[in-house]
């Protein structure tokens, strides 16, 4: 299932599921999403703070669903993450998203959201930046908006000119695309709502994290099946996950090598798509092809309509 494409003078619904934004910082996502040519309606609960949560989670979550139930929205775009989206699973009515599809995009911490809604409610749902994301990097707002405005047919990602999409593993993978930070596909394992890596490419991304914490990461998903059952391997951005001084340490590319390679799957790596710019977007729940020939990722259908 798919939304609407978003088109100039379309209303742009803004929420907050997670961590608390200042209130500077709203305004001025709201001016440069005006100037851009789109309506703004914001979240009730939009500025609410509850401690290192954007206000209580039936606050959250009700936002949530008065976004998807409002008939003047077409598009929604959560503020920020931080932490508390997956706090909202247990309350959030999927059946409301699953009869009333729209567009919906963030990353990091609203990971959980975007696989959970895609399973669900079999609509797909959009990794890519956010409200308060830095929109002047201009590959992150053309790869935004042609994604949301322009993909009502099967079309190509690929990096941005003069950044490498390293082909590692030669071959073909198709699935599914799923997954985004890579702490918090892990913090569902053993829940309902826990990700599905069967037969599908498994994207993954982090940030700030020390090398064996990624390592422990990629262990649990071991642990758990994940990496055995996905068909192939997108790396975005690891950003802030190196050290100065590895005398006592793996690096993150001896930590890939033998959580992922190993497993001799066709994999994508340096996809500009995490906490870095350019941060492009990338549909979850799309059916795909990584192409380790061609250095590309070839989303196989619609993703808006």
């Amino acid at each position: 299932m798919i939304s609407k494409k978003l088109k100039f003078g379309d209303t742009i619904g803004l929420i907050s599921p997670a961590s608390p934004e200042i209130s500077s910082k709203i305004k001025e996502t709201i001016s440069f999403l005006k100037k851009q040519g789109f309506k703004v309606k914001q979240g009730n609960h939009l500025y609410d703070k509850w401690g290192y949560l954007a206000g209580k989670d039936i606050n959250r979550v009700s936002d949530i669903t008065d976004m998807f139930l409002d008939d003047e929205i077409d598009m929604i775009l959560c503020i920020r993450g931080g932490y508390g989206s997956m706090r909202l699973l247990p309350l959030i009515d999927f059946e409301i998203i699953k009869n009333n599809p729209k567009i919906f995009v963030g990353f990091s911490d609203i990971t959980t959201l975007l696989n959970t809604i895609a399973l669900r409610c079999n609509l797909i749902t959009f990794h890519g930046p956010m409200g308060s994301s830095n929109f002047q990097s201009k590959e992150t707002l053309k790869s935004f908006l042609n994604t949301i405005m322009k993909c009502n047919k099967p079309y190509s990602l690929s990096n941005p000119l003069n950044t490498s999409l390293n082909c590692i593993y030669k071959g073909k993978a198709k699935g599914r695309i799923v997954g985004g930070n890579l702490s918090l596909i892990c913090s569902t394992l053993g829940t309902p709502y826990e990700i599905d890596t069967k037969n599908n490419i498994l994207f993954i991304e982090e940030i700030d994290e020390k090398p064996y914490v990624i390592d422990r990461f990629l262990t649990q998903l071991y642990l758990a099946g994940k990496l055995q059952q996905c068909s192939g391997f997108i790396l975005g951005q690891f950003k802030d996950c190196s050290l100065s001084n590895y005398e006592n340490s793996l690096t993150i590319d001896d930590i890939i090598n033998d959580k992922i390679l190993s497993f001799k799957k066709p994999t994508l790596s340096n996809f500009m798509c995490g906490h870095s710019y350019p941060n492009l977007t990338l549909p979850i729940g799309a059916q795909a092809q990584i192409d380790c020939y061609s250095g590309k990722i070839q989303i196989l259908e619609a993703v808006v309509k």
